[in-house]
């Protein structure tokens, strides 16, 4: 069963809004700077024609003073013009570096999360986040952020301007605040939880769909079709009762707001109407207040509808963010193994609680030993092999390689030493070069006649073959390389790595047994003097190791070289006469 990854708690994501505000202060300056100054600008105009109303009204209008403001109106919305240009560029720009160290903290804190998190916390999360929530955030923060910021900015001069040319205009002018703030409070007191859970759901429903794309032959080969539609149906299901759930919320706030926005232009002009009359304010005076809340109109109502994707873009940061809230590994840079010996100690581990795969396992490998381990399907081969790499951790019981438990080394130290090499091989979009390169001295340069040797280790011949040589492009968009020759990509690098210790779990499956058995004796060959742990279905593998541990049931229940445990006349001999019969 998947376990969701954390999600940020709302004191958490404002602790982190202000430390990336903080990284990125003088960008956000420049932005608020720029800002101000355009919506500075955008006050001269509307003043101008103030002044042209009350010449024209006191009959000292000139051809020549009229034309000289009108002109000044012009230069005025060309500056306008021209600062909120920079001014939206600054804030695109300073959206582009949050989003960019986002992602580069996001991408860095996944990579060094333990194998174990990663898988149980589910494909389809974990995608999810780093697809739809960077995306969303990246959305907000090059189209929610400059229309919020420069809205609210521009709403707040323009309200300061309106106060100042007369202040009972000012409050007339926010009139509409205090009556769109019920709407737009319970909108806020719902929304985070909304698209939280929209989230994940969105996370579940790619999960589920991926699973069943991926399964998709043995869900044929089983007859299970109807039993995984109606999984997709009830993810889809959930997902369309959580996006309704946000649609229910834009749908008491937009009409709210865009209705109650206009009404501020309506009661400025009522009062300031019954002022002029009055002879509380002059009638140029007037006008410019009028224009300067027309101006209001368009940033509050685009606010407010930005408010929505602003508030989707914060439960996507939280669901970020979280993942930065998971522990770190409790490792010593400094720890290192006296030797390459592994024990395995009264180990024991379940999958689901309760449900033990491993129930007590005592083993030994000695340095350079080569160890295949056999048994029958769910026996616990695969998860020894992960304990032995430090790919997992035992419920109970210890795994050490010389004398230190594997879950306290340093990954860089874990990673010199052993090396888990299983079924799934992945082929990085790029050239074959660069897919054999990062295993070699961290990614560095490496000669050609190196890799070509590595391929050679693992007899793959049919890189000649290619168009372009090692400089091939392959993976999405290039050479397809398939499942077998991914796989000797993949054993490749082990040779290119040369750890201490190889740990092979079904690493040639996808080989015809004639070329798999010739790929594990040249890696044999290659790897003189490394422990190589086996696990393995073909039992030719187990004859030629050193030693053969039969796993069943949880248990390693016979251990000793081929020869010994035919004699013995037990587990492996009937596996071995049953295997050998039909080879």
């Amino acid at each position: 069963m998947s376990q969701r990854l954390p999600v940020a708690d709302r004191a958490e994501v404002r602790r982190d809004t202000v430390e990336l505000l903080r990284a990125e202060r003088g960008r956000a300056t420049s932005a608020v700077l720029l800002s101000c100054l355009a919506t500075g600008a955008g006050l001269v105009g509307p003043y101008l024609l103030g002044r042209i109303v009350d010449m024209v009204q006191a009959g000292t209008a000139t051809l020549g003073r009229i034309d000289l403001l009108a002109a000044g109106v012009l230069a005025a919305a060309f500056v306008q013009l021209l600062l909120t240009r920079y001014a939206r560029r600054a804030v695109y720009r300073f959206g582009e570096h949050v989003l960019r160290r986002l992602r580069e903290d996001f991408v860095g804190r996944v990579l060094t999360l333990p194998t174990r998190v990663v898988e149980r916390s589910g494909t389809g999360d974990l995608t999810t986040r780093a697809s739809a929530d960077v995306g969303n955030v990246g959305t907000s923060l090059r189209g929610a952020l400059p229309e919020i910021s420069m809205g609210v900015l521009q709403v707040v001069v323009l309200v300061a301007a309106v106060t100042w040319l007369h202040p009972l205009l000012g409050l007339c002018a926010l009139v509409g605040f205090p009556l769109v703030w019920p709407a737009a409070r319970w909108y806020l007191r719902r929304s985070r939880e909304t698209y939280l859970a929209e989230g994940a759901a969105l996370s579940a429903a790619l999960e589920g769909t991926s699973a069943t794309a991926e399964g998709g032959r043995t869900v044929e080969s089983l007859g299970v079709q109807a039993d995984r539609r109606r999984v997709t149906d009830r993810d889809v299901g959930v997902l369309y009762r959580a996006r309704r759930g946000g649609l229910r919320l834009r749908s008491v706030l937009f009409p709210v707001a865009e209705s109650v926005f206009v009404l501020p232009v309506a009661v400025v002009l009522l009062v300031g109407g019954f002022l002029y009359l009055n002879g509380g304010i002059g009638l140029g005076a007037l006008v410019t207040c009028l224009l300067y809340v027309q101006q209001m109109v368009d940033p509050t109502i685009g606010v407010t509808q930005r408010l929505e994707e602003l508030q989707r873009a914060a439960a996507s940061f939280a669901r970020l963010r979280g993942v930065q809230r998971l522990p770190e590994e409790s490792a010593d840079p400094g720890l290192v193994p006296s030797d390459d010996r592994i024990e395995l100690c009264g180990v024991r581990y379940a999958y689901v609680p309760g449900h033990d795969v491993l129930r007590g396992i005592d083993l030994t490998v000695r340095p350079g030993e080569r160890l295949a381990v056999v048994g029958p399907s769910g026996a616990g081969k695969s998860t020894i092999g992960r304990l032995l790499s430090g790919a997992d951790s035992p419920g109970s019981g210890r795994v050490l390689l010389g004398g230190v438990p594997v879950a306290e080394l340093a990954p860089e130290v874990l990673r010199e030493r052993i090396v888990l090499v299983n079924q799934e091989h992945h082929v990085f979009t790029g050239t074959l070069r660069e897919n054999l390169a990062i295993a070699a001295d961290g990614g560095g340069s490496v000669d050609d006649s190196t890799l070509l040797a590595a391929l050679d280790a693992v007899d793959a011949d049919w890189v000649g073959g290619l168009p372009e040589g090692l400089d091939t492009r392959v993976g999405s968009g290039g050479e397809a390389l398939s499942p077998a020759r991914a796989q000797q990509v993949a054993l490749a690098r082990v040779v290119l790595l040369d750890p201490h210790t190889v740990v092979l779990d079904e690493a040639t499956s996808l080989l015809d047994p004639r070329t798999a058995r010739h790929t594990e004796r040249s890696l044999a060959a290659v790897l003189e003097g490394r422990t190589v742990i086996a696990i393995a279905h073909r039992l030719h593998t187990a004859h030629d190791a050193d030693r053969v541990a039969v796993v069943a049931e949880g248990r390693v229940t016979e251990l000793g070289t081929h020869d010994e445990l035919i004699a013995a006349g037990g587990a492996y001999a009937a596996l071995w006469s049953s295997w050998h019969g039909t080879d």
